[in-house]
């Protein structure tokens, strides 16, 4: 019913692990097991992590961490000087669907996009304007993912990947342009 860390997981743990300071205040959405978020723990000013998943929300509450039930970040009014997610960026097909808080953890909707774009589009609500997201994304989602975060007028760099057998896992670091 939770994600199980993957080689997605750990990418988005080794980009964090360079990318944070302990002036940051941390967001990671859609925390899932806390794979990243204990890792970060102490190594940041502060550290809230969301996830929409009861079952997640009640294993990271388990881990000591703080942690809010939400789709996203909705509600949240705080801006974080970091923000981190490895959303669900695959097309899920029908015939594959098994249990909704199971899919909602893979399924990233039409092209694997839809849970990117409402990120995306509500980045700033959460995202201080100095801040940085990095954001896991897969070589299914290019060149698409790319025109969409310029459209909604972010600059991007690729700041890791790992390849596997039928893909390529790339970290995204995204700011406001400058």
């Amino acid at each position: 019913m939770i994600y199980e860390p993957a080689e997605d997981s750990e990418l988005l743990l080794e980009v964090a692990l360079r990318e944070v300071n302990e002036r940051d205040e941390v967001l990671e959405i859609g925390a899932g097991s806390g794979f990243v978020a204990e890792k970060l723990l102490g190594k940041c000013k502060s550290l809230l992590v969301t996830d929409i998943s009861p079952y997640a929300v009640k294993e990271l509450k388990k881990k000591g961490l703080d942690v809010l039930r939400t789709d996203l970040a909705s509600g949240i009014k705080k801006k974080f000087s970091l923000v981190l997610f490895n959303p669900p960026y695959l097309e899920l097909e029908e015939k594959l669907k098994r249990d909704p808080w199971a899919d909602m953890a893979v399924n990233g909707g039409k092209e694997g996009l839809e849970t990117i774009k409402r990120f995306l589009d509500t980045l700033r609500n959460f995202m201080s304007p100095k801040g940085r997201a990095i954001l896991i994304a897969s070589s299914i989602n290019m060149p698409r993912i790319f025109e969409e975060i310029e459209s909604r007028g972010f600059e991007y760099e690729i700041v890791a990947e790992k390849r596997l057998f039928f893909e390529k896992i790339i970290a995204i670091k995204i700011s406001e342009q400058e």
